[in-house]
């Protein structure tokens, strides 16, 4: 059977969509367009520009499989090189001929076989699949503090940063703990004249060391088998297994070496025992999503630096004031309060198979079989969707393997043995049941803490089994899910999944 010329429209020009790109031509596809709301690619890494940004995966195993970068600096990649990567890679790939920058999609809406996508632009197009890589924290969350909007000195968000604003020499404070957070403080403690953290839960850290790669090993690393060598991946794989066996099993050795790391980082670095209580979690470790960091210990314990664990009760025009009456007189504030882990596609408006309308779907939260499809949403496939594998993971390898398993899907219709691909519902209903019931397993819900892992109903939103298990499941798809024969085999007629 001849394969047939698709139309593939790509939402997004951040790490998912660049890879959806390059796979895309690289297989002979030469109908598609990416579309970025943004004037340039990156995601996350053009948002986030603020001081300190580093990403928590070794460096170099934190690129394309098919295009390692020898020239990373340090051993955890800084955002601006991740950037500066992303970038080069989209033109040594020629992708920039097929981004429109610019362009935000309003509306996708499937009728007769096609996707027929509205742009804010008053832009129109139709495609024969849609690629959802609209990432997943890519919205930021504000925290509704009373005063916030009186305040005389400049606030942002740390996914906003501004900077036209000098940090020497100023009063900052720093509202959220997160990766975040903690990078920002330690990246500003030296510079500040005064720096405030305002914590409301204590974090577990996790030591690492982030030293610089010399040029006598970057020059080395040029050469693909020094390189190899040097990103010990085997070792790097069975520490991602060791994570996710301590995630999945509160009682497992993996569990227990990781949390007394911990511990041994807070009680050894902390040397003043009020500090040292204030900074101690309530919960275990990995029930949030652990923090790696060099030097925050260090950072806090700065002579500009304080810890702030008073609630705040409002921002006034000098500052923020605590619950205790303290107003804490600032130049600064920045919220480094994350962002909404729900949005994924939305706010557009997005209408599948019989006038399907995905909010219905998602309602209660955002759903998709193995993260990747739903049902009644036929030829739109997501990467990094709802309960994905999230966390002190790669998501470009994560992205790789999720791309892996839509070329399959894509085969199929490109073969012309399906116009229409998509899970049935028993399918989804299965996968979820099953995540949900091994997801209250996991540390995430039983570890005694709140976090943006979990959904409305209090359950884990995250892949809840060890990253093996992932790595499988996306080698092969199970055809019967999608209401399709099994193996691939041309049939009369298109099947179309329910």
């Amino acid at each position: 059977m001849a394969q047939q010329d698709l139309r593939v429209v790509v939402l997004g020009a951040g790490m998912a969509g660049i890879l959806a790109g390059i796979k895309l031509l690289e297989r002979g596809y030469r109908d598609i367009t990416l579309y970025e709301k943004a004037d340039r690619v990156g995601g996350t890494w053009r948002e986030n520009t603020y001081p300190g940004l580093t990403c928590d995966v070794p460096s170099h195993h934190y690129t394309y499989s098919f295009e390692r970068n020898p020239d990373w600096t340090r051993h955890l990649p800084p955002g601006a090189e991740i950037q500066s990567y992303f970038e080069r890679t989209t033109e040594k790939y020629g992708l920039y001929d097929v981004i429109r920058f610019n362009e935000e999609a309003t509306s996708a809406r499937f009728e007769n076989g096609r996707w027929h996508l509205g742009l804010r632009s008053g832009r129109q197009d139709v495609a024969d699949v849609l690629i959802a890589a609209t990432g997943v924290l890519h919205k930021p969350r504000f925290p509704d503090i009373k005063g916030a909007d009186t305040f005389t000195g400049h606030l942002f968000h740390s996914a906003r940063w501004d900077h036209s604003v000098d940090l020497d020499g100023k009063r900052i404070g720093v509202i959220g703990n997160g990766s975040t957070g903690v990078q920002i403080i330690s990246a500003l403690a030296g510079r500040a004249a005064k720096i405030e953290h305002y914590q409301r839960t204590a974090q577990w850290i996790m030591p690492v060391e982030n030293g610089y790669f010399s040029d006598e090993e970057r020059a080395a690393f040029r050469d693909p088998a020094v390189l190899e060598q040097a990103m010990q991946t085997e070792t790097y794989m069975a520490g991602v297994e060791r994570y996710t066996e301590a995630v999945t099993d509160m009682e497992s050795e993996g569990a227990r070496e990781m949390a007394a790391i911990c511990l041994a980082n807070l009680e050894n670095n902390v040397q003043d025992p009020a500090l040292r209580e204030k900074l101690r979690p309530d919960h275990a470790p990995l029930c949030k999503r652990l923090i790696f960091s060099p030097d925050y210990y260090q950072a806090i314990q700065h002579p500009n630096a304080a810890l702030v664990t008073e609630g705040i009760e409002c921002i006034e025009p000098s500052g923020i004031r605590t619950r205790d009456g303290e107003l804490h007189e600032l130049d600064i504030i920045v919220f480094a309060t994350g962002f909404h882990p729900d949005c994924f596609m939305r706010p557009m408006t997005i209408t599948g198979r019989n006038g399907a309308d995905l909010e219905d779907l998602w309602h209660e939260k955002p759903l998709a079989y193995l993260a990747i499809s739903m049902p009644d949403f036929p030829n739109l496939f997501m990467l990094n969707g709802p309960s994905g594998p999230v966390g002190n993971f790669s998501l470009i390898d994560i992205a790789e393997n999720q791309w892996g398993y839509i070329e399959q899907l894509m085969d199929r219709i490109r073969s012309g043995e399906c116009q229409e691909i998509a899970p049935t519902r028993d399918a989804l209903a299965a996968y979820e049941a099953s995540r949900v019931e091994a997801a209250k397993q996991t540390v995430w819900f039983r570890g005694g803490c709140n976090s943006w892992y979990l959904d409305k109903q209090g359950v884990p939103a995250s892949w809840p089994w060890n990253y093996s298990r992932f790595v499988d499941m996306m080698t092969t798809p199970d055809w019967r899910a999608f209401g399709l024969a099994t193996p691939f085999a041309p049939k009369e007629g298109a099947a179309v999944a329910n």
